[in-house]
């Protein structure tokens, strides 16, 4: 076992100061450059937010681009305009992997199908776009093709545009490897958010020597820890609501024991010691005006008291770089 000392030592990001580079952006249009020579695996968080309408936070979507593939882990609000600000064609996306069906992590889909399927520089997929997930997901999307139907049919016909890219492909799967392609391999396993969403799922990404971990929306779960274990990144949920709120409202205490409290995360990446652990899906809950949200910052302290490691709150955009060093970039996304 390595000892907390050692640990320490090897990380290369101090333990309370993320040392950020300059976020690298695609001028819109271009083509997103892929991880770094010494990055194995680019992760962006495209959206790190809940169902609420707000600009600063978009639905729930990670980007993981590893050798060849370009992944997408839930496709919330806003994940089109996300890539597209990064330059990344939505054709680009070769596989959409989802937690569970919410609809906070699914309403940026037919954006991403659709226009990813359209003559133009964002779009041209000429091959089915592949969606893996749950118990569901075949039925969600037959209703897609089902409610879309009309505009495919004129788009091929009348426009011209192959019909073959318009093809959605679902993939039911269960706890196990259920994608592996030019050396980069997908795992789901089981996770808890509550017993009407079962099953959802967590997924981790190896390639090479390289790891990554994404929660999904869950409780402090045991299958996350075990599937956590040795990965150098956790890209994991939280939540944090006003203790009066909580007292006050059956709801808000409803909503609370779906996700994952700051203490209950620190004592999770506490036990698995990740090279970083990020948040995401920040959920600052606000369900009575009269209570206002938690502060951002809040979500530090509170993870602080349980766990000393490597720590960042996500923001929409922000890079992560997994290699023989985690780099950290953030900053405002380009003006169209």
């Amino acid at each position: 076992m390595i000892s907390n000392t050692c640990w320490r030592r090897a990380v290369a990001l101090p333990l309370l100061t993320l040392a950020f580079v300059p976020v690298l952006q695609a001028q819109q249009g271009s083509v997103s450059p892929s991880p770094s020579a010494s990055a194995a695996i680019r992760v962006t968080l495209l959206g790190t937010g809940r169902p609420d309408p707000v600009l600063d936070r978009f639905g729930p979507a990670t980007l993981v681009q590893a050798g060849d593939e370009t992944l997408l882990f839930d496709c919330g609000r806003g994940a089109a305009q996300r890539l597209w600000q990064l330059g990344i064609p939505l054709s680009r996306v070769g596989a959409v992997l989802l937690t569970h069906l919410h609809s906070d992590h699914t309403v940026g889909l037919p954006d991403l199908w659709l226009t990813g399927w359209l003559p133009t520089p964002y779009g041209r997929r000429t091959t089915a776009l592949g969606v893996w997930g749950p118990p569901g997901t075949r039925g969600m999307t037959d209703g897609l093709r089902q409610a879309y139907a009309w505009d495919v049919d004129r788009r091929s016909r009348g426009e011209g545009i192959p019909a073959a890219g318009a093809a959605l492909e679902a993939h039911e799967v269960s706890p196990g490897t259920v994608f592996e392609r030019g050396g980069v391999r997908v795992t789901a396993f089981l996770v808890d958010h509550g017993g009407l969403t079962e099953p959802a799922y967590g997924y981790r990404v190896d390639y090479g020597p390289r790891s990554v971990v994404i929660s999904g929306d869950t409780r402090p779960s045991e299958s996350l820890v075990s599937a956590a274990t040795h990965a150098d990144v956790i890209v994991h949920e939280v939540i944090a609501a006003p203790t009066a709120l909580l007292e006050r409202s059956e709801t808000a205490r409803r909503i609370v024991g779906l996700h994952t409290l700051p203490e209950d995360a620190g004592r999770i990446f506490a036990r698995v010691r990740p090279r970083l652990a990020v948040y995401t899906h920040v959920v600052l809950l606000r369900t009575d005006p009269a209570f206002p949200a938690p502060d951002v910052s809040e979500l530090v302290s509170r993870t602080r008291t349980t766990y000393d490691g490597p720590l960042a709150v996500g923001e929409d955009l922000m890079v992560i770089e997994i290699g023989n060093e985690v780099r950290v970039s953030r900053g405002a996304p380009p003006k169209s």
